[in-house]
């Protein structure tokens, strides 16, 4: 039976020297390259050095993270959001200080580039200028290095390929980024055109550029206020948590038409999660990416945003996972709206998916089956249950296994529609069908 699956002014007098970054040549040969590269590099990378930092992230008083950031305005500052998830505070130190500046929040996120933007009201630098168009192939590509001495080390590399890296936007370049240089501008001439790190990817290391028009697409999503960031970590406070309860639905715009949801009290982390995501636009443009007829549809894996027609999709959520919560008395009626998990093995715990959710279109079924799919999983259906499950129909072989938050209560037959579609041998719909946007039903 197959169940859901998974998923940086100093004064003139600095000398600026350049790293290369391609194979080793004569000496001669060596010193030629350096002093062509050095005669091509604009003077102005000096002035990018005071708005350039250090971040360390720190759970209360233990630390955890430190790599690089940068100022992309007066008072805010991007950064990766990997070594942000697990912190409730952070600190920034500028490369041509040593005060340590505290981060009041973040104003916007981008889970899936993972990218924050961060605000600092002790500190001001101006903002490193943004490239919003995206670089050609071959473009040189340049990174900075902290100042030792008088010294500034550019890193050069060139634009190898822009497009889709599991699940998310990204330049590969040549050059080559060790971690305490994650998170570092990375320019073409005079402009950024991203942030920098590596990864590994299909077991091999790639040296990857978060594009700078998402950059440019975060700062003009952001709040007005510092959200504290513990919100990162899929936490609600208290004040939100309360308004959330008097919401009274969701709308979830698809290609093929619209399905109203509401999401349960009972699963109050379940709810919302949901409705923290949404507020970040999480969910628009993202693939309803796996149709298994006669069970459910499921949507929510950030990696189909920008997926193609051959990658392999599903896997990838917000960072993070919530921890299961099956009420009693909830099963998977038609129209129920669940969060799909990896298997028992390696999650004993059945911790959900941070983001992704299932919504059963179902099948009925009779006695017998019933009676099989209890001895299977010891689940035992209650007389109005059993009744269900044999007129209106759902997906009894997963009740007291998955966690539901929530129910449709309009455009089943959306739902339905969807369920209907062709789909490939990993139950990935021929043709690919996305959720435009979901917003709040005031």
């Amino acid at each position: 039976m197959k169940i859901i699956k998974h998923l940086s002014i100093l004064c003139l007098a600095i000398l600026i020297t350049a790293c290369s970054t391609g194979p080793k040549k004569s000496s001669e040969g060596q010193e030629n390259a350096v002093k062509e590269k050095t005669s091509q590099t604009p003077s102005n990378y000096l002035e990018f050095v005071p708005s350039i930092v250090r971040i360390e992230t720190f759970d209360k008083s233990r630390f955890l993270e430190s790599e690089t950031a940068f100022f992309v305005d007066s008072n805010l500052i991007v950064s990766r959001l990997s070594p942000l998830i697990e912190a409730t505070n952070a600190m920034v130190i500028p490369w041509d200080e040593k005060t340590k500046y505290k981060v009041d929040g973040f104003v916007a996120v981008d889970r899936i580039n993972d990218l924050v933007l961060l605000k600092t009201s002790q500190v001001i630098r101006p903002g490193i200028p943004l490239e919003s168009k995206i670089a050609v192939k071959d473009q040189k590509s340049i990174y900075l290095t902290k100042p030792t001495g008088n010294a500034l080390p550019l890193h050069n590399g060139k634009v190898a390929k822009h497009g889709n890296v599991s699940g998310s936007m990204r330049y590969s370049v040549t050059n080559k980024f060790r971690s305490q240089s994650y998170g570092t501008p990375v320019f073409a001439g005079e402009k950024c055109i991203g942030l920098g790190y590596a990864d590994v990817i299909d077991y091999e290391n790639r040296n990857l550029v978060i594009p700078s028009d998402l950059i440019i697409a975060l700062l003009q999503k952001q709040n007005e206020a510092p959200q504290p960031l513990i919100q990162l970590k899929s936490s609600t406070d208290k004040a939100t948590s309360e308004a959330n309860k008097h919401i009274k639905g969701l709308l979830i715009e698809t290609d093929y038409g619209n399905i109203k949801i509401r999401l349960y009290n009972k699963t109050p982390e379940y709810r919302d999660n949901f409705i923290a995501l949404v507020n970040e636009n999480y969910y628009d443009s993202l693939l309803i990416h796996r149709v298994i007829k006669g069970f459910c549809i499921q949507s929510g894996a950030a990696d189909t945003r920008y997926a193609g027609k051959t990658d392999v999709i599903g896997w990838k959520g917000p960072g993070y996972t919530l921890p299961a919560h099956i009420v009693p008395g909830l099963f998977h009626r038609r129209g129920v709206i669940g969060s799909p998990r990896k298997p028992d093995r390696g999650n004993s715990k059945r911790r959900s998916d941070g983001s992704q959710f299932y919504i059963v279109t179902g099948r009925t079924y009779s006695d017998l089956e019933l009676d099989e799919i209890a001895k299977e999983t010891g689940f035992n259906f209650t007389p109005k249950q059993r009744q269900v499950y044999k007129t209106v129909g759902g997906a009894p072989h997963i009740d007291g296994s998955y966690t539901i938050f929530g129910e449709v209560t309009e455009g089943m037959d959306i739902a339905d529609k969807i369920s209907a579609v062709a789909v490939d041998s990993e139950f990935r719909p021929l043709e690919d069908i996305r959720i435009r946007r979901i917003s709040i039903i005031k």
